[in-house]
């Protein structure tokens, strides 16, 4: 006699016969919803070419010291607050002193174009003329030669928030230099403007180009190897709209585009492949198209649903970090994971609709699905006989993976945090030439100087003196400053102006102790038994505020992702001990890709080859998005293996032997899917970005760690080592948590 079903029960049997009645509908009217997409997709495409919003870089935060000094010196000096850019000028040839006159004009054509504060002449500006004492740094605008000099210019709002349009302005304003013989190129934030437009397509054609052939060898099947490449670039093509529309109305970084269309190519071809394997399989099995894709869309669909709730809900836990730059980031990838998740539930079954029977009709070696899941399916092949191996020798497969990941993680304790400067940026870029031609000139602080203020607004006038005399001298001995300039009021007198110049360059870990040095130690010091309150800001500063930040919200993110992977796992399969071994294992494979990153990048082992000059920091928020991106990515193959391991548990109730067949049903699939995904975050690598190198290099090693260190070592020899009691929930706990069921069982039943 057949059980009632309890009302969770009954609950997930109407989902998934809803998602059943949707594969089916959509395979059946596959005209409509193929119509419906393509429409959407030009309708998009139109409102986002017409009303859609440009990306920029805008680290601005509104709590921190660097903000409020700027928020001083606008209120005191406002020709000195804003934002400031270099515009470098050098002359190999003759001394720029000679071309005074151009100067002047291009410093008065500047000063006219909108959103500038204040334009300063190098040629007039306080020290601009050189000392002959070659003991003294050369602080002012010129350098010693006369040949490099750099205009500092000063804008209301940040550079790179004005568009390309409003470079045309600052190309005819310099043009009198260049049509002199100099060399005009733009640094800082001017300079990222200057940049040329991200192009991803040589990135896109080869990730696609290995997905093809990955997919060709591993199924045979020439239609099955195209589709899910199709139903993924729709998917990002149709995300990547609506986010140009959400950029209208909201300030997205420049890597965002770039993010979201690694994570929505990856993600949709794996959505869409596990479809299409399960779908192929219904047909083998004897059932009918339409039927095959509703059949697909109920199961392996729901496990896609699963695994996109997944991956949006770590990437919007993003928010947790407080900080709005990096919360945005994690909605530009969610953006194209949820067009990825309804492109794999309602395109996918219409265009296998669409071909019917005919899905291995043309191909390269014989067509080959899952291996049957049935009770009387046989164990055959390579993978069956791994699987064997693992169940024998359990311990020897845990040591094996805990090592390969251990290792690979060592770097991780030496990470360091920064901003990437222009010095790492190819010289292809203006940034990169004026960075070094600020270096050679007048040393690699240049590139970062730190502007001191101090707010004596509180001090008496018979004080102030006495202040500026101890402040100067408690500042020309800070440790890690190449030079110092002389304290200055400004006009109202309540605020006193200094920059100091580091001895290394921005991105470097010195100029970032120095940055803290001045901030928590040297000026209290040098305000101390007063009411004055002294504050860095400019660039490097605001940087350095934003990394520590990140830095110090990086273990809650950590928190929060851990604790959510284990709640997923804990409720979708209902096995303590399971939920424990998922989080402590994304732990593992993080940190392991987290030390590759370092290597490469911080270590410098490989980064030439890679296009990267030098040594560079990681950049600050990057752990972060690896952390929240990989751990939703792994719960795809971490609910596809799982829930086949479940399933035959149920079915058997041997623990062992439910791994075995888990495993050797699921691990050509995950394989071809990891390949895939590696293929397409890697082929990033070339980008001229290198925060982009940094997340395709970072994605591509943890998906690669995740789908077989993880996946085809660690996870099976630890569940064959559970056994039975990795199943096991309290039954208090039972009662408590929601059903959900990862693959249908329901349906299946």
């Amino acid at each position: 006699m057949r059980a009632t079903p309890s009302r969770a029960e009954g609950g997930e049997q109407a989902s998934e016969g809803r998602l059943r009645r949707l594969g089916r509908w959509c395979a059946r009217h596959f005209v409509v919803v193929i119509v419906v997409w393509l429409a959407a997709l030009v309708a998009l495409q139109v409102l986002d070419r017409s009303v859609g919003g440009d990306y920029s870089d805008d680290f601005a935060l509104s709590d921190v010291q660097s903000t409020q000094g700027l928020d001083v010196l606008k209120e005191h000096d406002p020709s000195a607050g804003g934002y400031s850019s270099q515009i470098v000028v050098h002359d190999a040839q003759k001394q720029l002193t000679s071309l005074s006159s151009q100067m002047s004009q291009t410093v008065g054509d500047l000063q006219k174009l909108p959103h500038v504060l204040s334009v300063q002449n190098p040629l007039t500006a306080s020290g601009s003329q050189p000392s002959g004492d070659s003991q003294q740094p050369n602080v002012g605008p010129l350098s010693t030669d006369k040949k490099t000099a750099y205009i500092t210019i000063r804008f209301n709002e940040q550079p790179s928030l004005l568009g390309d349009g409003y470079l045309d302005g600052v190309d005819s304003s310099v043009q009198p230099l260049r049509s002199a013989g100099a060399q005009v190129e733009y640094g800082g934030q001017l300079g990222e403007l200057a940049r040329p437009a991200a192009d991803d397509r040589v990135s896109e054609l080869i990730g696609f180009g290995v997905a093809i052939v990955v997919l060709l060898i591993g199924f045979g099947s020439v239609i099955a190897a195209v589709l899910p490449l199709v139903t993924a670039l729709v998917g990002v093509i149709v995300g990547l709209a609506c986010l140009g529309l959400l950029a209208a109305g909201f300030v997205f970084a420049t890597v965002s585009p770039t993010l979201a269309t690694m994570i929505g190519l990856g993600v949709g071809i794996d959505y869409a492949l596990f479809l299409i394997t399960r779908h192929r399989q219904n047909l083998m099995d004897g059932m009918d198209p339409e039927r095959a894709a509703g059949h697909a869309t109920a199961t392996s669909g729901r496990a896609v649903l699963v695994s996109g709730c997944t991956v949006i809900v770590a990437l919007l836990g993003l928010w947790v970090s407080g900080v709005s730059f990096i919360g945005k980031l994690g909605i530009a990838a969610a953006v194209t994971v949820v067009s990825a998740v309804l492109g794999a539930l309602t395109l996918v079954p219409a265009l296998l609709g669409l071909i019917g029977r005919h899905i291995d009709r043309y191909h390269v070696r014989r067509p080959v699905a899952e291996i049957g899941t049935g009770e009387g399916a046989q164990p055959q092949g390579t993978w069956h006989r791994y699987a064997q191996r693992v169940e024998r020798r359990p311990w020897w497969f845990l040591a094996g993976g805990v090592t390969t990941v251990v290792v690979l993680a060592i770097p991780v304790f030496w990470i360091q945090l920064g901003h990437i400067g222009d010095g790492a940026d190819p010289t292809s870029f203006t940034d990169r030439r004026a960075f070094d031609l600020m270096t050679d000139a007048f040393g690699p602080g240049s590139n970062g100087p730190l502007t001191v203020v101090i707010d004596q607004t509180s001090v008496p006038s018979s004080e102030r003196s006495s202040l500026q005399s101890q402040a100067q001298k408690t500042l020309d001995g800070v440790d890690g400053a190449e030079a110092v300039t002389p304290l200055t009021a400004t006009q109202d007198g309540d605020v006193l102006i200094s920059t100091v110049y580091a001895t290394k360059s921005p991105q470097n870990a010195d100029t970032t102790d120095l940055v803290n040095r001045l901030v928590d130690t040297t000026l209290p010091d040098a305000v101390s038994g007063t009411d004055a309150k002294g504050y860095v800001t400019g660039t490097t500063a605001a940087q350095v505020d934003f990394r520590d930040i990140v830095a110090s919200r990086l273990p809650l993110i950590i928190a929060v992702v851990v604790a959510l992977a284990f709640l997923i796992i804990l409720v979708v399969f209902r096995g303590l001990l399971v939920a424990v071994k998922a989080a402590v294992l994304n732990v593992l494979s993080i940190a392991a890709s987290y030390g590759v990153v370092v290597a490469v990048f911080q270590w410098g082992w490989g980064g030439p080859a890679l296009g990267v000059h030098g040594k560079v920091p990681i950049e600050s928020y990057v752990p972060m998005m690896m952390f929240a991106i990989i751990f939703g990515l792994s719960m795809d193959y971490e609910i596809f293996l799982l829930s086949r391991v479940r399933e035959a548990w149920l079915r058997t109730g041997n623990a062992q032997d439910a791994v075995a067949h888990a495993l050797e049903i699921t691990a050509r699939v995950i394989t071809c899917a990891a390949l895939i995904m590696v293929s397409v975050f890697a082929a990033f690598i070339i980008s001229d970005n290198i925060v982009v190198k940094m997340l395709g290099l970072g994605l591509a090693v943890s998906v690669l760690i995740d789908a077989t260190v993880v996946r085809l070592l660690l996870v099976p020899a630890v569940m064959t080592l559970m056994g039975r009691h990795a199943w096991w929930t309290p039954h208090w706990l039972d009662k408590v948590l929601p059903h959900i069921d990862a693959e249908g069982e329901g349906e299946r039943r």
